[in-house]
C-alpha cells in the first residue's frame, strides 16, 4: 500500500511571533520608503547621499532671511524628473566647458546712443525684429544703449565666469539674500552667483552688518553670492523695470558664460544648479526651461489677472498691450502649439546660452521696456512669433515648488517706480463687454465661433 504524502508547516509560520516580526518589518520598510519618496515627490536622485557644502553663511538673527515662507500643497506629481549622479555631471559640465569648445554662431547687437537702456523702440520696429531676425545687418537691439553703472571690478568678475552663472537681484530693498543649500562639493569652483543690488538694498545690508566696506577692495561676498551694487538712478525709475536687465540680458552681463539660472530673489535655491542644467536642459537638448504657470494656460488670463490685482499700474496701457498682440497674430494656447502652455512661472529660469535663447531674451526685454515690466505677458507672443525657433522645456509647476522654496517679499511695493494708481479707471481689462482687437482671441479662447 502506497505512502500518503504529508506536508509540513514551513519554520517560518510555525514561530506566530517571528512571523509578527517579519510582517511589522516588511510594513516599515515599505512605510519608510513611502515617505522617502513622497518627501521629494517630484525629484528622483540616484546618489541621495552625495558630498554636500557645509553652511555658506550665519546670518544675525534681525535679517530673518527664513521668515514667511509660502507653504505649498501639492500632494502628487505628474511628471516627475530624474538626477543623474553628481559626479558624473559635474564631470560631463567640465568636459563641456574645458578645453573651451569653439565660439558657436552668435548674434549681433546693435550699438548707438539712447536716451534710454533699451534705446525706446516703437512696437513696429520690435515687430520687424521679430520676424527677420537674421535680416538685419546692424544687428539685434538688445539694451547696452546706455552705460550699465557698475564697477569695473565687478565686470571684470563677471568676464571670468565662464562656465555656469547663478543670477539674481535685489532692487529697493524689495527681498532678502538666502544662501542656495544643497549644493556639491564641487559646485562653487564650477558655478559663479552673482546677486545684483541698489543702494536702498546695499544701505539694509550694511545695517546688518552683513557687508562691510573694505579699504582695499570693493568686492562684496555674502556666503556662495557676489554682490554687485549697480547705481539704478542711473536707470530706470521704476526698481522692477531694473530688475528685468540682469534677468534678461544675463547673456551680455556674463559674456562668457555658456549656462545660466536665473533665480528670483524670493526664492531659495535648494537644488545643486549643476544638477538642473543638466536634467532640465541637457538631457532634454533644450535651449531653455522654465515652469508652467500653476493656474493660467493663456496669456489673456494673465493678462486679465494682472488688472484685476492691479500688479501693474496702467491697465489702459495692459489693454493697448494685448491689442497689439492680437492685431499681430498672438493666439490662445491650443494642442497644436508645441509647448504645453503659452505662460510660465518665470521666477526661475535655465538657459543654455544659444542663438535662439540669446534672442529670445534680447526680444522679450524690448518689450518689457516697450510696455511694461510684466515679463509673462509678452512671453507666448515672441516665443511664437520669433526666427530662429526656441526649443524650450516648460516644467511641471509640482518640479519647480521642490527645486527652490519661496519667501513673501519684505514689503508690498507700489509698482510703477512711485506713480499714483488711477483709482477712477476700472481694474476689469475690457470695459462694458468690448473686447477690441481682440474679440477673436477672446471668443477663440472661450470656445466660441467669432460672428461673420
Amino acid at each position: 500500500m502506497g505512502k500518503i504524502a504529508t506536508f509540513s508547516t514551513p519554520l517560518l509560520f510555525q514561530s506566530k511571533p517571528l512571523c509578527f516580526s517579519l510582517l511589522f518589518l516588511t510594513f516599515s520598510l515599505l512605510l519608510a520608503a513611502h515617505f522617502t519618496f513622497s518627501a521629494t515627490k517630484c525629484l528622483f536622485r540616484s546618489s541621495p547621499f552625495d558630498p554636500l557644502q557645509g553652511t555658506l553663511f550665519s546670518y544675525p538673527s534681525s535679517y530673518g532671511q527664513h521668515k514667511h515662507a509660502i507653504p505649498t500643497t501639492r500632494s502628487s506629481c505628474t511628471s516627475p524628473i530624474s538626477f543623474s549622479d553628481y559626479w558624473q555631471v559635474s564631470d560631463e559640465i567640465q568636459s563641456l566647458l574645458t578645453p573651451p569648445p569653439p565660439p558657436p554662431p552668435s548674434l549681433r547687437f546693435l550699438q548707438r546712443n539712447a536716451a534710454t537702456f533699451g534705446g525706446n523702440l516703437t512696437f513696429h520696429e520690435r515687430l520687424s525684429y521679430l520676424k527677420n531676425a537674421d535680416d538685419h545687418g546692424l544687428g539685434i537691439p538688445c539694451g547696452f544703449f546706455k552705460n550699465f553703472p557698475i564697477s569695473s571690478f565687478d565686470r571684470d568678475a563677471m568676464e571670468k565666469c565662464k562656465g555656469v552663472v547663478v543670477v539674481s537681484a535685489i532692487f529697493n530693498d524689495h527681498d532678502k539674500i538666502r544662501q542656495p543649500v544643497g549644493l556639491g562639493s564641487k559646485t562653487l569652483n564650477l558655478v559663479c552667483f552673482f546677486m545684483f543690488v541698489d543702494n536702498a538694498t546695499l544701505d539694509r545690508l550694511h545695517f546688518h552688518n552683513l557687508i562691510t566696506p573694505q579699504k582695499s577692495s570693493n568686492k562684496f561676498k555674502i556666503g556662495a553670492w557676489t554682490v554687485v551694487r549697480v547705481s539704478s538712478e542711473q536707470l530706470y525709475e521704476n526698481p522692477a523695470m531694473n530688475g528685468v536687465i540682469p534677468k534678461y540680458l544675463l547673456h551680455r552681463l556674463f559674456p562668457n558664460s555658456k549656462y545660466s539660472i536665473w533665480i528670483d530673489a524670493k526664492l531659495q535655491l535648494v537644488v545643486d544648479p549643476l544638477l538642473l542644467i543638466h536634467s532640465l536642459v541637457i538631457k532634454d537638448g533644450v535651449d531653455m526651461a522654465v515652469s508652467k504657470h500653476p493656474f493660467f494656460l493663456h496669456t489673456m488670463e494673465e493678462a486679465v489677472a494682472t488688472a484685476r490685482w492691479r500688479k501693474w499700474w496702467d491697465v489702459s496701457g495692459i489693454r493697448a498691450q494685448m491689442e497689439s498682440y492680437c492685431e499681430h497674430g498672438l493666439l490662445p494656447w491650443n494642442s497644436d502649439k508645441p509647448y504645453p502652455s503659452d505662460v510660465p512661472d518665470s521666477a526661475l529660469i535655465l538657459r543654455k546660452h544659444s542663438v535662439p535663447t540669446n534672442l529670445f531674451s534680447c526680444l522679450i526685454f524690448n518689450e518689457l521696456e516697450g510696455f511694461n515690466p510684466r515679463d509673462q505677458l509678452p512671453f507666448a507672443f515672441v516665443r511664437d512669433k520669433m526666427r530662429p525657433k526656441l526649443r524650450l522645456n516648460m516644467f511641471e509647476v509640482e518640479v519647480f515648488e521642490q527645486i527652490a522654496i519661496e519667501y513673501r517679499h519684505n514689503t508690498k511695493i507700489q509698482q510703477g517706480g512711485g506713480r499714483p494708481r488711477n483709482r477712477g479707471s476700472s481694474s476689469a481689462l475690457f470695459d462694458n463687454g468690448t473686447y477690441g482687437k481682440c474679440e477673436g482671441y477672446l471668443l477663440d479662447m472661450w470656445g466660441e465661433v467669432e460672428s461673420p
